[in-house]
């Protein structure tokens, strides 16, 4: 586990507010420890999650763990948002101890119900349909050029020196 990234997590709360005006939200209570987890939707067109906000009752596991799944869903449509796993998580945190193996899965729980609520919404024609509506363009980050004459040390690494 990488502790110090947690620390940073459970100090600085990336994502930890609750959200004016939210597309949708869900809550989840898990049963085995108390804990509380609410996520808050901005949808926009082609149904891509614009912004994203939790609010827990949980320990430091819940929070940073919250605040990794606001870092992985934020720019995702609410597909991908919901093709995430627990493993996605856990790999942002490099594991997790035995005992608190079950908190990747309670906060993508709540992200789901945020999720099936926006879907109900449609439905119900609470809220507009983003996913009918043409995505905006994602930019995609251009590969850096490397110039053929950069040296390399034995390893065949590239060697940049700082002056």
């Amino acid at each position: 586990m990488d502790f110090p990234k947690f620390q940073r997590l459970v100090e600085a709360r990336p994502g930890f507010q609750t959200m004016e005006n939210p597309t949708a939200s869900g809550e989840y209570f898990s049963d085995s420890c108390g804990d509380m987890y609410n996520f808050f939707l901005k949808i926009g067109p082609g149904a891509v999650i614009e912004d994203i906000s939790y609010f827990t009752t949980g320990c430091g596991f819940g929070t940073a763990t919250c605040s990794l799944v606001v870092e992985l869903a934020k720019g995702k449509t609410i597909d991908e948002a919901l093709a995430l796993g627990t493993g996605d998580v856990e790999a942002q945190l490099g594991g997790y101890p035995e005992k608190k193996k079950d908190y990747p899965e309670r906060a993508l729980e709540a992200l789901k119900i945020a999720i099936d609520d926006y879907r109900a919404k449609v439905a119900s024609g609470t809220v507009p349909d983003y996913g009918a509506m043409p995505a905006p363009e994602r930019r995609v980050a251009e590969p850096v050029a490397v110039a053929a004459s950069a040296p390399l040390d034995a390893d065949g690494k590239m060697v940049i020196r700082l002056h």
